[in-house]
């Protein structure tokens, strides 16, 4: 069953320019209940800005977002509080999103102050349960986001995107400001938590070993587009674009990393082609077909579609 379904959505930040420049066009995409979702891409490929349309942060310029069967598109801010508390985000700098006068039980009281009308102390206990499922305990209440390091911030602000139980977290990042020892334990206390409380998640990162690590599927983005979207995206990648990216990910052991070599052209502006593939003014590949005509985004296998015209020849 599908949690969201989001259907040609775009995002457009300068409505009265011409050529508008969007950083999300035409996207069609199912997020199922109970997946982790991966979505790659450089920077600048609206992986940001999808997520946040989702959590209706971010108002879609068209195209419509169901949400449990619901259309939640043009909901009011009042209408969204209703069911605000079932959607959450995991933020990357948590050390940038707390309060500094804020104690570890006021950072994660706030979402409990907004949505319950528990008393002080059944609060407090649900504090304490959610900080020992992060792997903190109550010692933690008391102090203050400069007494802490990197990865129990990010415990912290895990505990506070899920203090609400919702059914749905953006991971925006979450492991990237963390060394490699950290990020495996957040990465496991993530998949933990999905886990126990029936999460679905959609992870956005750069990381490409931490996706393939955690995500049933990967969503690849480039411009605001779709080009791939793919079970394992170590073995089965096809477009030119994903392999790109796989081909620019750096090995941690030096003696297994291949010589420099070209990935894709360099271009003097990133934008959307007025026709044809959205990767065509960068790909080594690139035919006359693919300045021509927009290559759909077909079927593979039940699981894999991709959206270029040398992986689908006419």
């Amino acid at each position: 069953m599908n949690l969201f379904e989001i259907k040609g959505l775009y995002k457009c930040y300068n409505t009265k320019a011409k050529p508008k420049v969007y950083a999300v066009h035409d996207l069609h995409l199912t997020v199922k209940k109970g997946e982790i979702l991966g979505l790659v891409g450089e920077s600048g490929c609206g992986k940001s800005t999808l997520g946040k349309m989702l959590l209706k942060l971010e108002q879609p310029t068209r195209g419509r977002i169901i949400f449990n069967q619901q259309d939640i598109t043009d909901y009011s801010f009042s209408q969204m509080r209703k069911i605000r508390n079932r959607m959450q985000m995991i933020f990357q700098g948590n050390a940038n999103a707390f309060n500094p006068y804020f104690t570890v039980e006021q950072i994660i009281s706030e979402p409990l102050n907004n949505y319950s009308y528990e008393t002080p102390a059944a609060k407090r206990e649900k504090i304490v349960a959610m900080l020992e499922q992060v792997g903190l305990n109550q010692t933690y209440l008391n102090r203050y986001g400069h007494e802490m390091s990197g990865g129990q911030r990010q415990r912290v602000g895990i505990a506070r995107a899920l203090i609400l139980q919702p059914e749905f977290a953006v991971c925006d990042e979450a492991v990237s400001s963390i060394d490699y020892a950290l990020k495996n334990q957040i990465l496991t206390l993530l998949t933990g938590l999905k886990q126990q409380l029936g999460l679905t998640y959609l992870f956005i990162s750069h990381d490409i070993a931490a996706v393939n690590r955690i995500c049933d599927r990967v969503v690849v983005m480039y411009l605001g587009n779709i080009v791939e979207i793919i079970p394992n995206i170590n073995d089965q990648a096809q477009h030119p674009y994903t392999k790109a990216l796989l081909a620019a990910t750096l090995v941690p052991d030096p003696r297994k990393r291949e010589k420099s070599r070209v990935l894709f052209k360099e271009a003097e502006e990133l934008k959307i082609p007025e026709k044809g593939c959205v990767f065509q003014n960068r790909c080594l590949y690139a035919q006359a077909v693919c300045k021509a005509e927009q290559p759909a985004l077909v079927s593979k296998d039940s699981e894999h579609y991709i959206a270029c015209h040398l992986c689908h020849p006419h």
